[in-house]
This record gives C-alpha cells, sequence and structure tokens, in this order.
C-alpha cells in the first residue's frame, strides 16, 4: 500500500454494530507483525480490525460472526489477507480455509496472497505454494495453512478442526453452503468466521448476507459484528462526493478512471450496489422473520378436535402438497400444517371428510395447486382462490401479525425451513409483496399454505364449533 489514509472506521462507515462485552482485542500483535512484513493499513481498516478480533473476558473472539458490506476495490480483500497471514504466524498450526463463489474469484484471491507469500519478508516464513487446481494452498513453516477454494465447485466440505472461515462473496451464500462450512469449525477453540461481500442482487441467493444485516441493524443479534460502507440511497451514482463516501480510498488509490470503468461496465443499479454499497430499498431477500423471532413464536394452539377457521393449499414445483391450518382466538392466531404428502386425490378426500362447506379453503391461482379446485368444488368445499391482490394481503397479515406479537406457530420443522428460506417477490408498484415461488430448489409451500390460512381465517369468521381435524405436529 501507499499512502494512509487516516479517515476512521467511525468517519467513513454507515453502519457499525459491534459485539457486546469486549474487554480486549488481538488486533496490535496482528498490527505489528503485518507491520514487521511491510503492510500498513488505513485508518478504517485499522479500526475493522481491531472490532474483527475483539475478545470477551474469557478471551474468546467476542463476535460469533463478522459481516461487512464493502464495496469493491475499497480494500477488504487486503485486510483479511494481511490479518490472515499474521495470525497464521503467531498461531502455529492454524488452519483457515478461504472460500469464494465464483471458481474466477477464488484463483484472484489465491494469485494475490501467493503473491503477498513471495515478498521477501514474508517468503522466509513460508514452507511452500500449492499450485493445484482445486487443491490451492499456501502452507507456512510453523504448520499453519490457508486453503482456497470455490463453493460452486463444492469446496469446503469434509474439513474438521479449522480455526478462520472466509466467506468471499457473501452475498452469494446460501443456508445449505454456510451450515456445511460451519460445521468444520465445531471442535476449534476460538473460532472466527467472516462473511464479506457486497449487496446481493434481487437473483442471488443473499438470503444469509441479507438476514445477519437485517438481524444486526434491528438489534436483534448476539455475539455479531456488523460493518457497511455506503453511499447515501437515491443518490446519484456519479457524484464523486458519494464515491469518496462509498469509498475511502478513493482516489488515492481507486482512481477515478477505475470507477469510470465500473460504470461503463456495470448497469447502474449494479454500479450502485457493488461500486457505491447501497442495498436496494425493498430488498428481495429481507426476510420474513429471524430465525431467533421465529423461535419465540413456538406455542402449543388449541386442543385437538377443534376445527381451524381457514385452511390454505399450496403444492411444490415437484407437486408435494401442504395444507395449512389457522385458529383464530380473539387477537391472536395460530398456525400449523395439518396434512402433507403428494397424494392428491387423498389431500381431496381429507379436505372434504374434515371441513366440508363451512371452512374456507385458500387456494392461489398461480399456485400448482389450483389444479385442485375444480374437484373440491364439485365436492362441494368452501373454496376461495386468490390473485395477486389477495397474496399481496395475505404476506402483509403475516408480517404485522408477527411484529405485533399476535401470531403463534407449532415449530414444525418443515414450516420453519420454508419461512427462513423464503423470498419476497414485489407484488405491483405500492410496496406489497409475495412469497417467491420462482426457485423450484426452495421449499417455501408449507409457509405459503399457512400464510392463506391467515388470511382465510381472518377475512372469513365464523362461530367454532368441533370437528375432526388431523393435526401433523
Amino acid at each position: 500500500m501507499t499512502t494512509l489514509s487516516t479517515q476512521r472506521l467511525s468517519d467513513v462507515a454507515r453502519h457499525v454494530i459491534a459485539p457486546k462485552g469486549v474487554v480486549s482485542t488481538g488486533w496490535p500483535a496482528v498490527r505489528d507483525t503485518c507491520a514487521r512484513l511491510g503492510w500498513g493499513f488505513d485508518g478504517w481498516q485499522d479500526g475493522a480490525g481491531k472490532l474483527i478480533l475483539s475478545k470477551g473476558s474469557d478471551g474468546l473472539y467476542a463476535a460469533d460472526l463478522c459481516a461487512l458490506s464493502i464495496p469493491r476495490q475499497v480494500g477488504k480483500t487486503y485486510l483479511f489477507a494481511a490479518m490472515t497471514f499474521a495470525l497464521s504466524l503467531l498461531n502455529p498450526g492454524l488452519t483457515t480455509i478461504w472460500t469464494a463463489h465464483r471458481v474466477k474469484t477464488a484463483k484472484e484471491t489465491f494469485s494475490s496472497m501467493s503473491g503477498m507469500a513471495a515478498q521477501e519478508r514474508v517468503a522466509a516464513h513460508v514452507s511452500h505454494v500449492v499450485r493445484s487446481r482445486g487443491d490451492e494452498a499456501v502452507a507456512f513453516n510453523n504448520g499453519s495453512r490457508i486453503l482456497f477454494g470455490s463453493r460452486e465447485a463444492g469446496f469446503g466440505r469434509g474439513f474438521t478442526n479449522v480455526n478462520i472461515l472466509v466467506f468471499d462473496e457473501a452475498q452469494i451464500l446460501t443456508e445449505s453452503a454456510m451450515e456445511d462450512m460451519i460445521a468444520a469449525q465445531n471442535v476449534a477453540v476460538n473460532p472466527l468466521t467472516v462473511l464479506m461481500g457486497t449487496p446481493p442482487r434481487p437473483r442471488d441467493p443473499g438470503e444469509v448476507f441479507t438476514q445477519l444485516r437485517s438481524e444486526a441493524l434491528s438489534g436483534e443479534s448476539e455475539g455479531t459484528l456488523y460493518i457497511e460502507l455506503s453511499a447515501d440511497p437515491g443518490a446519484d451514482v456519479m457524484d464523486r462526493s458519494q464515491w469518496r463516501r462509498a469509498n475511502p480510498s478513493f482516489p488515492s488509490r481507486t482512481p477515478e478512471r477505475s470507477m469510470l470503468r465500473m460504470a461503463k461496465n456495470l448497469s447502474e443499479d449494479s454500479f450502485r450496489r457493488e461500486a457505491l454499497g447501497v442495498w436496494d430499498e425493498i430488498s428481495a431477500h429481507k426476510p420474513i422473520v429471524s430465525s431467533q423471532r421465529w423461535r419465540d413464536m413456538v406455542d402449543v394452539g388449541p386442543e385437538d378436535g377443534v376445527r381451524p377457521d381457514g385452511l390454505g393449499v399450496d403444492m411444490s414445483h415437484g407437486r408435494d402438497i401442504s395444507v395449512g391450518a389457522c385458529w383464530v382466538e380473539g387477537e391472536d392466531a395460530h398456525i400449523e400444517q395439518v396434512w402433507a404428502g403428494s397424494d392428491t386425490a387423498a389431500v381431496v378426500e381429507w379436505l372434504v371428510d374434515r371441513v366440508g362447506r363451512r371452512v374456507p379453503v385458500v387456494v392461489d391461482q398461480a399456485s400448482p395447486a389450483a389444479s385442485l379446485v375444480p374437484e373440491l368444488r364439485n365436492r362441494r368445499v368452501n373454496v376461495v382462490v386468490t390473485g395477486a391482490g389477495q397474496m399481496s394481503q395475505a404476506c402483509g397479515l403475516l408480517e404485522n401479525r408477527i411484529s405485533e406479537d399476535t401470531l403463534t406457530h407449532a415449530g414444525q420443522r418443515k414450516v420453519t425451513e420454508a419461512v427462513l428460506g423464503a423470498r419476497r417477490r414485489p407484488i405491483r408498484d405500492a410496496g406489497g409483496w409475495g412469497l417467491d415461488r420462482s426457485d423450484p430448489t426452495s421449499a417455501i409451500y408449507p409457509i405459503v399454505a399457512c400464510t392463506l390460512a391467515l388470511w382465510g381465517a381472518t377475512s372469513h369468521k365464523r362461530t367454532k364449533s368441533k370437528g375432526r381435524v388431523m393435526v401433523l405436529k
């Protein structure tokens, strides 16, 4: 690095959400080691390093997860590369996995870090550099190692006792990929996990990164560090003052020419996200509910035999079916999945036998489950078919009740997986949204069924009575 900026993290960051209980930091030793290797840091990088390596009274890292939303060409890769080298030298036998989503990005990072390993002051500490495709690594004399790979190529599974885990391109990170790799840290004494990226595009699987951000900004996260550098939302993307706002390395190390090249090669929306770090105001990845909040909403629900006030039916791309039920009592509502399977004839018989003409059975016209409507109506079931407007109302109702603490659920695994994995899709242009069925790999149909049941129960109130309703716990 050349001229070092003295701007502090608090001067440049839009958001800094720090973990609680910090009493010390391992950063000074890392910074001093880097200085001996010939590497220095900007003021904001110095502040970020202190927080990333902050520790609690037990001497362990204060943040279980460190998430950084930082635009391109700011210096985040350099910061973590230098930090990882220093930690590898300070802690013999340390294992780091550095993973990006794309093969190209993983190769670029490895090329950059192998170049750092070849520098004169560093090379004396390096045992060897592995350049075999798929097995790229930097190995140190003291037994430490840094392994590189791409998630899209399946890298990261099967490792154990990993001390540092870096998720580059965190805006393209699925929950399953993260779970596969987090398991590699289960036996590590003091693991450090870092996610870094730019705001996700609408088509990116960005739920993990988005939910971390949402929980941090709402104050619901515990043991999480969140740092965001970005321009002002809605600002002119060619405003140089906004470039400086988002990128503290502009124009000293990121010249105007580089920014203009990005502006030329990216759409305006992509430039706003990737070069200026601005998140979409209404993100398609905005979680419906945090995992902690959803856990807090678990309740036993009504007694067996109480007929629900509404049912909802939805079907996956693979024609798996879910029937959701909702009971309303005063201001409160409770939802559960009460039938699941793939036999269309069986679900029709189940509904005819248990709800008949009294309970509204809600089906969305855009769902594959709409194929059941003619037979259900022929069997005189009280079917209500919703369109885009009603789906928007149903999803808004779900969100409102979660916010107002007037909704409970049974804690069923399939429903939980569906609600935490669900993505939003905008409906019309007034801020309404629906649950996105476009991804055939996302099994959201159980929460869609429950959401439709909630809307049906609320929109079609009736007098309660006893009846036979089989509930799957």
